[in-house]
């Protein structure tokens, strides 16, 4: 009987392959279009905002401050419910993007999150997660 599939895990390809090793390596990275100036993430070919295939890999600084937050109490998916009740969380990165992420070290009740509070990233597992500061 086979170990039982990871579903908080990325299944990176050809394109994404950068961000995941950089993932990994614990830096988190961005896309900025060159044309517009503007940062996005998730990573994409393209600009998002003016559609400019003219974007580049940057690392991110990591700072962010949460935008909101929901306590999960039930997900069947492995490891997910190994890890119940945890925060998924959005965050607004300091370079401009909205990233979607999970809130660690926040405790089983936590209360003390608030909209606009510090957050910076960490990562588990090679993927990027955020605490509070």
């Amino acid at each position: 009987m086979g170990t039982s599939p990871r579903y908080d895990l990325p299944e990176p390809d050809a394109f994404t392959r950068t961000y995941w090793d950089a993932a990994a390596q614990g830096r988190l990275l961005l896309r900025r279009c060159t044309d517009c100036g503007r940062a996005h993430h998730y990573p994409r070919e393209f600009c998002p905002h003016c559609w400019s295939d003219h974007v580049t890999w940057e690392p991110a600084t990591g700072h962010a401050t949460l935008y909101t937050w929901s306590v999960v109490h039930r997900n069947d998916l492995p490891p997910f419910g190994e890890r119940v009740p945890y925060v998924a969380a959005v965050v607004d990165l300091a370079e401009g993007p909205r990233m979607m992420t999970e809130l660690v070290e926040s405790g089983p009740e936590p209360a003390g999150l608030r909209a606009g509070m510090p957050v910076e990233v960490t990562f588990r597992d090679g993927v990027p997660v955020f605490r509070a500061v």
